[in-house]
């Protein structure tokens, strides 16, 4: 995920109202309970310690939810009397969640705001390859890629590859999603040149011509994990521990963050002050940084917050094998011209 649009939220120090909530199922409660609902937010903001102005912005913007007809969900961030995000959401959160504190809780956005990857899908079959762009981008349907091969099949996983290379130049996909028997598909994706082949995911769904549906994002986030598993092995470009990553977040060399929200490192007390920078593992380390005032927050909103402030990406591996991903549940890919 492109973080750029969470700028806002890294300007201001906070405290910091967050609210997720499911739009769809709030349009669809009567009138009566849409105005319980908003005061009961309110409510729990303020028994929470948020200030009153801040209350109010926010049980404001709830009560705009009646309008809004295209959002499945709705999340609202708010300091100093005034809503400063509301970003739509692609999938509803399981009810409402209210939270009061230090920093804007960001990282479920990963789960619940993602959009969906533009994707060239090659759907690979002893015959040849289907390849188009999902969802329907300006190319449409790219083209059959037909096999005539008698020597076996590897002849024709090199068409495949070279296929896949041309659509790519054109449509500039997010990723490449090979579909189907896996030693089929592992031999496309080895004569893929390497910058693409790093970009290209396996998954067995979506054989039949449908759409991918729910199974891209496991496979996107077993991919994610397994290129993190990778770069680890290699003992340069990946790390997984909280002090190391508050280290690379401070320096500007996380590339791309990795979060599991249920892993325990994610929800581990740092301590932050009020620019995204200032943030230690230590009371001490923040005002080193030039903090007046250090306050806890959970790890992953706080590195969430520096890795937006630095122009990293980030990437939810919600399901993925903790052997292959980060075990704790929060990981980097470093780079190293910061």
């Amino acid at each position: 995920m492109d973080l750029a649009f969470l700028t806002p939220l890294c300007d201001r120090p906070g405290p910091w109202a967050s609210v997720y909530v499911d739009a769809a199922r709030h349009r669809a409660c009567t009138a009566e309970e849409r105005s319980l609902e908003s005061l009961a937010v309110q409510r729990a903001l303020a028994g929470a310690g948020a200030d009153e102005a801040t209350c109010h912005a926010v049980r404001m913007a709830f009560d705009e939810l009646r309008h809004a007809s295209d959002p499945v969900g709705r999340a609202f961030f708010a300091t100093g009397g005034e809503v400063v995000l509301d970003p739509p959401l692609s999938t509803a959160p399981p009810g409402t969640s209210v939270r009061w504190a230090a920093l804007p809780h960001i990282a479920p956005l990963l789960d619940l705001a993602g959009a969906e990857p533009l994707c060239l899908v090659a759907r690979i079959g002893r015959d040849g390859a289907d390849i188009t762009l999902e969802p329907d981008g300006p190319h449409g349907t790219e083209r059959h890629v037909p096999l005539w091969v008698a020597d076996g099949w590897v002849p024709g996983a090199a068409e495949i590859a070279e296929a896949l290379v041309r659509c790519q130049a054109g449509a500039r996909a997010d990723l490449v999603v090979l579909v189907g028997d896996e030693a089929e598909c592992a031999a496309v994706r080895e004569r893929l040149p390497a910058a693409l082949r790093e970009r290209a995911l396996r998954t067995g769904s979506g054989a039949s011509g449908g759409p991918l549906g729910a199974a891209l994002p496991r496979a996107r986030a077993a991919h994610e994990a397994e290129l993190f598993a990778a770069a680890r092995s290699r003992g340069e470009e990946a790390t997984e521990d909280v002090p190391a990553l508050v280290d690379a977040a401070r320096e500007h060399r996380i590339s791309q963050l990795l979060v599991r929200a249920d892993g325990p490192d994610a929800h581990r007390p740092v301590w932050v002050g009020a620019e995204p920078d200032q943030v230690g593992v230590e009371r001490d380390e923040p005002a080193v940084l030039g903090a007046r005032d250090a306050v806890p927050a959970r790890a992953d909103d706080a590195l969430l917050r520096c890795a937006a402030a630095a122009g990293a990406e980030a990437v939810s591996v919600a399901g993925s094998d903790p052997a292959t991903g980060p075990a704790g549940g929060l990981g980097a890919l470093l780079r190293w011209d910061a």
